[in-house]
């Protein structure tokens, strides 16, 4: 079983991420983002609310686990920078939501 770190400064979708990932067979820990590079090194991949206050995501994506992150489909300045930043992929919160599980199994097969 794969194990996700979810990051993520809000809790109620969060919440909803966390139910959906497990539905789907992962192993996952809900990380508030300052805890987050601290909490990599035990993930296969993490899964990153790129508009949390106080994600490294240089570091993030350097700290060796797959990456996927999500955003407001109305900031794709947001998108821009984190894949700058090395972030392997970044969808739309609302593809998120109805993807989570998906987008993680791809991502590991990948």
């Amino acid at each position: 079983m794969a194990r996700v770190l979810l990051v993520t400064g809000d809790l109620l979708f969060g919440s909803k991420l966390d139910g959906a990932l497990r539905a789907a067979g992962y192993e996952v820990t809900v990380a508030g983002p300052a805890a987050a590079l601290e909490c990599a090194a035990a993930a296969d991949v993490l899964v990153l609310d790129l508009q949390a206050d106080g994600l490294d995501l240089a570091a993030l994506a350097g700290s060796g686990p797959r990456t996927l992150g999500y955003y407001s489909h109305v900031d794709a300045d947001v998108r821009d920078a984190a894949l700058a930043a090395g972030i392997e992929r970044a969808v739309p919160r609302s593809r998120m939501n109805r993807e989570a599980g998906d987008l993680v199994a791809g991502l590991l097969a990948g």
